[in-house]
């Protein structure tokens, strides 16, 4: 069987804790930036970790940063 490739977008997008769980950034930070409030644009700037539902998807993606 040959080794599976990493997706190499999504490494880039995708990092996994120490604890086994995958951490994502928000979207919605690009452009368009003066009607949203310094308060939302904070917060948008913060990683979040993903849902287990969601990782089964990445792990598929990222198949050697997974633990």
């Amino acid at each position: 069987m040959p080794k599976m490739k990493t997706k190499k977008a999504a490494a880039k997008r995708f990092k996994v804790t120490g604890s086994g769980r995958i951490k994502r950034g928000r979207a919605n930070k690009r452009h368009i930036l003066t009607k949203k409030s310094s308060k939302r644009k904070r917060r948008l700037t913060r990683t979040v970790v993903m849902r287990k539902c969601d990782e089964k998807l990445i792990e598929r993606l990222i198949p050697y940063k997974m633990k």
